[in-house]
């Protein structure tokens, strides 16, 4: 007999896989940390006393949403440096803070600050670059949530690794800590093109084969980053990662907002991952990623949110809903990017893209219980006719109520039960004094 048994009566359940399938008046039912049955609730029969049930009549259960891209702990510079262009932004005021103030209870106080306001919001996993992964994985498991730790690699010295030899070192390490960890697994992060060598590069695309991981990186965020790139080398970014191997279905190339027509067929050749992260596009003027095109190419798409320290917030929801927006005025087409679309960038997607498809990223029974109820019962989202529509369109994160992750529920009628939040809102006030004073 499973040791824990839920039974979560819904209004709504929106798998995703197969897609544009909404069932009404479902059941679903978690033993464990698995989904071990969808019903309709007319035919649920409970098993026993040992069965929790939660009735949920107004609510739309949906997969957990994943955040394809983020820097978790640069949640303690949100709002720190705002209003200006990326390179400024990153070299003038960034780096100068990160080299002030990172270490590894910076890294465990922002992941945790993070981590609660990611699965408040309804995202269950979350796609790491940043310094001290071990400190980042720690952190998420105490907040229940699931992490893709990247193993970081960028070419100049740093609070973490002195140089790339330690980087590489250091990273490993991470991976071979935690490998075993149901909420943990790990991808190689070289930081951009621009700030890891050939030889690093080439070292990334052997070790990410012989590991089976992926390989997430910031690739060709705006126009004057490919510019200053054909004017060193020659060649634009994308190009020369591909000549040293990296362009395959392991790469998860980070914003893409300047790609010309070669470069979307061979994204579409190579079954590489593009990770849109649009209001940190729109906030720091980057540019606009083409998703109605390369989706049109059959590119696998998926949804970040980048750092709270460019967006500024890590909401997942509201991140899909500007997606959407954006893909149908990029392209001139009221069609781009439906509201199906954008919620499968956001789970299955992105689930897909870090190797954990057959995991997460859809409801589909013997996957793991990552699950999130909305509540569609509030006047700002009644009536409803698509439920998908309504959770697109004009959700916000405050409606979710409940998360599940690995079948343990993490958010319970809107309360972080993981986290002391009071703790979680000292630490940060603690933080922002000590940035400010630095």
């Amino acid at each position: 007999m499973p040791q824990s048994v839920q039974a979560i009566h819904a209004r709504w359940v929106i798998p995703v896989e197969p897609t544009n399938t909404v069932l009404d008046h479902h059941t679903v039912v978690i033993e464990d940390s698995q989904l071990a049955a969808i019903v309709p609730t007319a035919q649920w029969q409970s098993s026993g006393a040992h069965v929790e049930e939660i009735s949920l009549p107004e609510h739309a259960l949906i997969p957990g949403l994943v955040n394809a891209h983020t820097h978790a702990a640069m949640s303690l510079f949100r709002g720190m440096a705002d209003d200006r262009p990326l390179m400024d932004w990153l070299e003038n005021h960034i780096w100068p803070a990160e080299a002030r103030a990172i270490n590894r209870e910076f890294v465990r106080d922002g992941t945790r600050l993070a981590a609660a306001e990611m699965l408040l919001g309804g995202t269950t996993c979350f796609n790491d670059m940043y310094f001290f992964g071990d400190e980042a994985a720690s952190a998420a498991i105490e907040a229940g949530i699931r992490a893709v730790i990247g193993m970081i690699v960028i070419g100049f010295p740093s609070a973490w690794a002195a140089d790339v030899d330690e980087y590489f070192r250091k990273g490993q390490a991470v991976h071979d800590k935690f490998r075993d960890h149901p909420l943990i697994t790990s991808a190689f992060a070289p930081h951009a093109p621009y700030t890891v060598d050939d030889h690093a590069l080439r070292r990334i695309a052997t070790l990410a084969e012989e590991l089976d991981l992926p390989v997430h990186m910031h690739v060709q965020e705006t126009k004057d980053e490919v510019e200053r790139a054909i004017a060193v080398s020659g060649v634009r970014p994308l190009r020369r990662l591909q000549g040293l191997g990296l362009v395959t279905p392991r790469l998860l190339g980070v914003h893409m907002t300047c790609l010309d027509d070669d470069e979307l067929d061979l994204l579409a050749h190579s079954g590489a991952t593009v990770v849109h992260c649009p209001e940190s596009n729109l906030k720091l003027a980057s540019g606009f990623c083409p998703v109605a095109k390369l989706l049109a190419r059959g590119v696998n798409v998926a949804c970040g949110t980048d750092g709270a320290a460019s967006n500024n917030d890590l909401d997942m929801l509201g991140e899909i809903r500007t997606a959407s927006l954006l893909a149908k005025g990029v392209a001139g087409d009221p069609c781009a990017l439906p509201a199906a679309q954008a919620l499968r960038m956001a789970t299955y997607n992105g689930a897909q893209a870090l190797g954990l498809e057959r995991s997460i990223g859809s409801l589909e029974v013997g996957k793991q219980a990552d699950m999130v109820a909305i509540d569609l019962g509030e006047l700002r989202a009644r009536p409803v006719y698509d439920p998908v529509s309504q959770i697109i369109y004009s959700s916000h994160r405050d409606q979710v109520s409940q998360v599940w992750v690995g079948g343990r529920r993490v958010v319970r009628d809107r309360q972080l039960v993981t986290l002391d939040l009071a703790d979680v809102r000292a630490a940060t006030d603690d933080w922002a004094e000590r940035i400010r004073q630095a």
